[in-house]
């Protein structure tokens, strides 16, 4: 689980509330395990940070942690979750291109699809840099030339096109415009105030984005 706080004061007392639900209910939480991080405003830093206790045990301080396969971090930075896809994009590609290059295109299209197009939680990527995205989308567009045989230097557009099957970037506009629509129609109040607030940054980027992608594409 996760706790989400505006100040320390705050967090504190969520803890408090968690510490004495699991002695009613007969649960230890396990502070070795548990988490401190502090999201970093802007330019502004703390450095000093009040001691966070969780059943006395004093909560380490992180700059990053991996929640659900997201990597989260002080600066809400991406480039760690677009490498650790960068990574695991390379292996499960060079499996394919070793294990599956005598098959036939409708075969090798079929497992390109299932295996390099998932790109877990990219819907969520706001704040990253030009090379670490770069860096994926060439791995892909080059995976894909390999595992069909096809030049080095042939047209990725082109490529796509012909073998009717998402480019790098239709499928960063179609998760976008999944979670966005799915995030409009929920009945939950909190995802229902993000999307109703028309200056919230993930909102302005998923529109933005998705205006780049479609402009880029052509």
């Amino acid at each position: 689980m996760v706790l989400l706080s505006p100040s320390v004061c705050a967090l504190k007392t969520l803890l408090k509330i968690c510490e004495s639900y699991a002695g009613i209910h007969g649960l230890r939480y396990n502070a070795d395990k548990t988490e401190l991080l502090i999201f970093k405003a802007g330019t502004k830093t703390y450095n000093i940070v009040p001691p966070i206790e969780l059943g006395g045990v004093q909560l380490k301080l992180v700059t990053q942690f991996k929640y659900l396969g997201h990597w989260v971090t002080a600066s809400q930075n991406h480039d760690l979750d677009l490498e650790g896809e960068r990574r695991a994009l390379s292996v499960r590609s060079n499996m394919l291109i070793r294990r599956f290059a005598k098959c036939t295109t409708s075969v090798k299209l079929t497992l390109f699809r299932a295996y390099c197009q998932s790109f877990y939680t990219c819907s969520l990527w706001v704040n990253y840099t030009k090379k670490a995205f770069s860096a994926l989308r060439v791995l892909y567009n080059n995976s894909f030339r390999m595992l069909m045989g096809l030049p080095r230097y042939c047209s990725a557009s082109g490529m796509f096109a012909e073998a009717r099957t998402d480019d790098f970037h239709s499928i960063m506009r179609k998760r976008v415009a999944t979670l966005m629509r799915r995030v409009r129609g929920s009945a939950n109040s909190l995802l229902r105030t993000i999307a109703e607030a028309n200056d919230s940054p993930i909102i302005g980027h998923w529109a933005k984005s998705h205006a780049s992608f479609a402009n880029f594409d052509k």
